[in-house]
C-alpha cells in the first residue's frame, strides 16, 4: 500500500533503540491504548459501553501492524486489523489528512457482527503518518428484524441491520452530518448514537496526543524503530513458548447446538499442527455455510483462533503483531467459519467464537494437559429486549448473563465470569432498573452448574428479570444439549436453559430442554413478554479438570456447605456421603463408594 513516509526506511532499519528508551516507548504505546479505553468508557452514552465495557481500543504502526492494545474484548482485538486494512484499501494513505475519521461495521470487511462499529484515525506528525488509532464498540442497536439485530429466524445479513462499508465520517475534523443522520435513522436507539460517536472520536484523539508527544520527544526514526523492535521481541517470546510444546497433530471437535433452523448440532473440527516454533490451525472438515445467523466471517474466526492460543502461549508478552506471526490459519473456502456475503452473521462473535475457543483448548489439552483448563461455559448469552411503555416511549435493554470458567491445573474455575471472547461486565442492576422498565429478581450462583473434577468448574448463574412494560426478547445461547466439556478426566457441567415465568407463576421452557426432555432452539427472536412476566435464564459453569475422585473429601464438604454442589451431586460425582442431619462426612460409606467408583472407572 502507498505510504506517507518522510523518514528513509533504511534509517529506521539501522536505528537500534537502547533498552531504557525501548522500555519507555513500550510503556507509552500501552498507555496510549489504555487511555483510549478510559476516555471511551467515561464519555460514552450507552450503558453497553459505559457500564458493560463492550468495546476495544488499539494502536497500529505506520504499516498497519498491531502495536499495542488495551485489555478489552479479545474477539474485537485481533479482528480490528482486518477492518483497518479494509479502510486503507478504500482510502489510500495519500488521500488521508489530519482530523479524518473512518467508520465501518461490515462483517465481510474485517468486522465481526454488525453491532460492532469500528472507527479509525490516522495519526500524523510533521506530515508523516506514524500510526493508526482504532476503536471498536458494540452499539445497542443498528436496526434489523429484532432488537440488537438478533433476527435469528432470518437467512440474509440484510435482516440484521445497517451494514456500513468503509466510509469517511469526519473530514479534517468536521463530522459528515449526512452520514451521521443515516446511522441515526437506522437504529432503535438514536439517542445514544451521537454521544457514542463523539466518545469513540475522543478515544482516537487521546491516542493521537500520546503518540505525537512520543514522536516529538524521541523523533520519528527512533519511534518507528522501537515499533519494529517491540514486535520482534514479542515474536521471539511466542516462538520460544511454541517450541517448548511437543511437536505433533492434535485434533478436537466442538459444536453449536443449532443455527436456528437445523435439528442437529453444527460441528467445528480443528487440528493443531505444532512444528518447531510455529502452529498451523486447520479447520478442514468443518461443514459449509449454514442457513441461520451464526456464520463467522474470516476476521472473526481469525480473531477467535489467535486469542484462544495466546491464553496459553505468552499472555505475559507485550500484545502486538508479534503474537500472531508464528500462527497460520487454514480455512476451507465454503466453511461456515469462512462465510461470505450474504450469509447472516449476528451470532458469530457471541456464540461461534466461543465454540472455536473451546475446540482449540480441547486440542491443546492433548498437547500440554498440564497447562490447559476445562472449557468455559463458551457462551456470551447475549440477551436483548425491546421495551415499549404505556406512553409509547421505547428503549432497548441488553445484558450478558455470564457462566463459569473451567477448572485449571491449579484450582477451581472462576464463577460467573464473562467468556474469554468478551472480557465485559454484566449490566449493573441499579443502572438497568434506572434506565429501563424492568426489575431484577435474581442474579445468583447456580448450585451444581460447575463440571465435577479434581478442580471443579466455576459456577454459572440464575438470572431473572421481570418486565414492567411490554417487551420482545431476543437472545442467543447454546450449551443446551450438553454442558461444558472437562479435560484430563474432568466432567461436563450442566446444561443452560431459558424459561418464561408468567404472572400467575406458571412456567414454560422457551429454549433448551424441559423436564420431559423436549428441546427448543435457544436462538430466540422477538419472543413477547408482558408486564408481570419474568425471564429466567440458567447459565452453566465450566468443565472440570481431573478426575472428581481425586478431589479431597474435605473440599467436597466445603462445596456442599457453600451450596456450590448438592448432597446428591457430592455422592454421585465425587463419591462423598454426607449425613444431611449433621452435615458431616460418613467416612466408611465414602471410602466404600469411592472404591466402587474407581473400580468401575
Amino acid at each position: 500500500m502507498d505510504k506517507k513516509v518522510t523518514v528513509d526506511t533504511s534509517v529506521i532499519e539501522q536505528t537500534r533503540v537502547d533498552p531504557v528508551t525501548f522500555e519507555v516507548l513500550r510503556s507509552i504505546f500501552e498507555y496510549a491504548s489504555d487511555r483510549m479505553s478510559t476516555v471511551l468508557k467515561r464519555a460514552s452514552f450507552s450503558p453497553i459501553l459505559a457500564d458493560m465495557v463492550d468495546f476495544s481500543n488499539a494502536i497500529y504502526d505506520y504499516e498497519c501492524k498491531l502495536l499495542s492494545q488495551a485489555a478489552n474484548c479479545p474477539i474485537h482485538l485481533a479482528a480490528m486489523k482486518f477492518s483497518a486494512e479494509a479502510i486503507i484499501e478504500q482510502y489510500p494513505l495519500s488521500t488521508m489528512q489530519p482530523g479524518d475519521v473512518y467508520v465501518l461495521n461490515d462483517p465481510y470487511k474485517g468486522g465481526t457482527h454488525i453491532n460492532d462499529m469500528t472507527f479509525l484515525a490516522p495519526i500524523f506528525f510533521e506530515g508523516d503518518i506514524i500510526a493508526f488509532a482504532v476503536s471498536r464498540g458494540h452499539w445497542m442497536d443498528l436496526g434489523g428484524g429484532a432488537a440488537g439485530g438478533q433476527a435469528f429466524g432470518g437467512t440474509h445479513i440484510a435482516g440484521e441491520g445497517l451494514r456500513l462499508p468503509p466510509l469517511k465520517l469526519y473530514e479534517a475534523g468536521k463530522v459528515r452530518e449526512d452520514l451521521l443522520a443515516i446511522i441515526m435513522n437506522n437504529t432503535r436507539t438514536p439517542f445514544y448514537v451521537k454521544g457514542d460517536t463523539q466518545a469513540h472520536v475522543g478515544a482516537l484523539k487521546a491516542a493521537q496526543q500520546e503518540m505525537e508527544r512520543a514522536a516529538d520527544k524521541y523523533g520519528i526514526a527512533t519511534l518507528k524503530a522501537a515499533m519494529k523492535q517491540l514486535q520482534e521481541y514479542t515474536e521471539r517470546i511466542v516462538r520460544k513458548s511454541i517450541a517448548e510444546m511437543p511437536d505433533g497433530e492434535y485434533e478436537a471437535e466442538e459444536y453449536a447446538d443449532t443455527d436456528g433452523h437445523s435439528d442437529t448440532p453444527i460441528p467445528i473440527k480443528v487440528k493443531l499442527i505444532i512444528k518447531g516454533s510455529e502452529i498451523i490451525v486447520d479447520f478442514a472438515g468443518t461443514p459449509g455455510v449454514v442457513k441461520g445467523a451464526i456464520n463467522s466471517p474470516y476476521a472473526n474466526t481469525a480473531s477467535a483462533t489467535l486469542y484462544s492460543l495466546q491464553f496459553f502461549l505468552a499472555p505475559h508478552a507485550p500484545q502486538n503483531q508479534g503474537m500472531f506471526n508464528p500462527i497460520t490459519i487454514r480455512l476451507p473456502e465454503n466453511c461456515w467459519l469462512n462465510a461470505k456475503w450474504p450469509a447472516p452473521t449476528i451470532g458469530c462473535t457471541t456464540l461461534t467464537s466461543s465454540k472455536i475457543t473451546s475446540a482449540i483448548w480441547q486440542a491443546l489439552a492433548k498437547a500440554c494437559p498440564e497447562k490447559v483448563t476445562g472449557s468455559t461455559n463458551a457462551e456470551c448469552n447475549w440477551f436483548v429486549s425491546s421495551l415499549v411503555e404505556a406512553d409509547g416511549s421505547s428503549s432497548v435493554f441488553s445484558d450478558l448473563p455470564a457462566g463459569g470458567w473451567g477448572g485449571t491445573p491449579y484450582g477451581d474455575g472462576m464463577n460467573v465470569t464473562e467468556d474469554a471472547l468478551g472480557n465485559c461486565m454484566n449490566m449493573p442492576a441499579e443502572t438497568a432498573e434506572l434506565l429501563f422498565p424492568i426489575a431484577y429478581e435474581a442474579f445468583e450462583l447456580r448450585t451444581d452448574s460447575g463440571g465435577p473434577g479434581k478442580h471443579r468448574g466455576g459456577l454459572g448463574a440464575v438470572f431473572k428479570v421481570r418486565y414492567l412494560a411490554d417487551g420482545e426478547l431476543s437472545m442467543e445461547s447454546a450449551r443446551t444439549l450438553e454442558g461444558s466439556p472437562g479435560v484430563n478426566g474432568g466432567q461436563r457441567s450442566d446444561v443452560q436453559r431459558q424459561t418464561k415465568v408468567r404472572a400467575d407463576g406458571s412456567a414454560e421452557v422457551i429454549g433448551g430442554l424441559d423436564a420431559e426432555g423436549n428441546w427448543k432452539s435457544p436462538l430466540l427472536a422477538s419472543v413477547p413478554f408482558h408486564p408481570g412476566e419474568t425471564f429466567l435464564f440458567e447459565s452453566t459453569g465450566g468443565g472440570g479438570w481431573g478426575s472428581p475422585l481425586e478431589r479431597s473429601v474435605a473440599t467436597v464438604l466445603d462445596d456442599v456447605l457453600d451450596e456450590y454442589i448438592s448432597l446428591e451431586a457430592a455422592r454421585r460425582h465425587y463419591g462423598v456421603v454426607i449425613d444431611p442431619a449433621t452435615m458431616t462426612i460418613d467416612d466408611a460409606a465414602t471410602n466404600k463408594l469411592r472404591a466402587e467408583m474407581r473400580a468401575a472407572a
